[in-house]
Parts: structure tokens; C-alpha cells; sequence
């Protein structure tokens, strides 16, 4: 393995928008920390896949020390795990709110801490989350309190992080996503979903690569929500 060569860690990496990350650093050279729950090894030998639970702290450890024992370093970080439940409030159950906080809180804690302690020892690396356009735009047609507690912490954290770190070389930013399409939307739903977007159509998983890749290579940018969402924080 080179040593010069950037390594990522993507979290909620298996399927969907977090494979098509996986694909797109390989595509820029970069070495993959590929975890989710039920991961499958990789024949890929720059994609080191770790499974586990990201919302436990056992398994962060894992994902960043192996990517460390395999590959030396750790340059960046894309928190995309995330939980979405979207309910009437009253509705939560205790059950609920324990998955959503665990994966999207505690998920995002205890990974973000460890790389960035090894970013610390290079001054330089790159965290992005994956978060929702919902934080700032409340809409009654898809209740998801839950998705707000947290992703909208998790929207706070990333301002608060970037200022801390950014005389240490090392940026936070976030992606705000609308509706994507993505095989957790029946195809049957597609219309009604577009519609909720003022553009009217709904995202491709393309859109939130393109959009991570850009906050990657955009050294200038930090602490920003970069929202990708057909409109929907413009307004309606």
C-alpha cells in the first residue's frame, strides 16, 4: 500500500448512498474503512470492510484501528449512518428513540472523535455528516422529530467542530439531502415524493456524491450545510 495514499472512512457503507461513496473515493484513489452493520468482506484489497453497530464504541475503536494497522493513516471521515423514522410524535416508541440516537448521535460521536485524533497527528483531514434538508425546513407532511433531535445536533456539532479545529487543519462540513431516491423509497411513492420538492423531482444518490466529493476537494470550505435538496430550504 502506498504511504502517501489519502484513506476515508465511510460509515453505513453497504448499500446505497454509502456504496456509491465507497465507489467514488476508490475512483480518486482514495483507500476505504468501509463499515455498516452487516458488511461483507471486500475482494476490493483498498476497501477494508468492518462490520459492527457504529453507535457502539467497541465498534468505532475496530473501524479506526484497523484502517490504521491496514492502511497507516486516516485522512477523512463521512459520517453517513443514519436512522430515519418518520412518525407522529406521540407515536415514538422508547424503542424508536434508542435506535435513531444511537446510530445518529452516538454514530456520529464516537467515530468523528477518534479520527479526528488521528487527523490531529498529520494537522490536516476532512469529516463530512450526512444530515437532512428537515432540520431547516419542518414540513407536515413527513413528521420526523427524531430525525430533527439529531441530525440537526449533529448540523450544530459540525459548525462547532470546524471552528475549533480550523487553525489545526482540519475541515467539518455537512450535506443537507432532500428526498433521495434510493432503494428505501418503493418506486410506487416516487411521485408523491418529487412532489415534495420544489424542483419536483426527487435527488439521485449521484447528487449527494457529487456534493461530498465537491466538499472534499473544496480546502476553502468549512463548517458549511451544503444543501442538496431541489429547493426545499429555499422555501415553497
Amino acid at each position: 500500500m502506498a504511504a502517501n495514499q489519502k484513506v476515508v472512512v465511510i460509515t453505513g457503507a453497504s448499500q446505497g448512498i454509502g456504496a456509491a461513496l465507497v465507489k467514488a473515493y476508490r475512483e480518486r484513489g482514495f483507500f476505504v474503512v468501509a463499515n455498516s452493520r452487516n458488511i461483507a468482506p471486500s475482494t476490493d484489497e483498498g476497501v477494508l470492510a468492518v462490520a459492527g453497530d457504529i453507535g457502539e464504541r467497541e465498534v468505532a475503536e475496530r473501524v479506526i484501528a484497523q484502517g490504521i494497522a491496514r492502511f497507516g493513516r486516516i485522512d477523512s471521515l463521512v459520517n453517513n449512518a443514519g436512522i430515519f423514522i418518520a412518525k407522529p410524535f406521540t407515536q415514538y416508541t422508547a424503542e424508536d428513540y434508542r435506535a435513531v440516537l444511537s446510530t445518529n448521535l452516538a454514530g456520529f460521536f464516537h467515530v468523528t472523535q477518534l479520527a479526528i485524533a488521528e487527523m490531529e497527528k498529520r494537522n490536516a483531514g476532512h469529516v463530512v455528516s450526512i444530515t437532512t434538508s428537515l432540520v431547516d425546513n419542518a414540513n407536515s407532511n413527513v413528521p420526523s422529530v427524531l430525525a430533527s433531535l439529531t441530525k440537526g445536533g449533529v448540523d450544530s456539532a459540525t459548525r462547532s467542530l470546524a471552528i475549533e479545529y480550523a487553525k489545526r487543519g482540519i475541515r467539518v462540513n455537512a450535506v443537507a439531502p432532500g428526498i433521495i431516491k434510493t432503494p428505501m423509497h418503493p418506486e410506487a411513492t416516487h411521485a408523491t415524493l418529487a412532489g415534495l420538492h420544489p424542483v419536483g423531482r426527487m435527488g439521485e444518490m449521484s447528487d449527494i456524491v457529487e456534493a461530498v466529493l465537491y466538499l472534499e476537494s473544496a480546502g476553502f470550505v468549512t463548517g458549511e450545510t451544503l444543501h442538496v435538496d431541489g429547493g426545499q430550504a429555499a422555501g415553497h
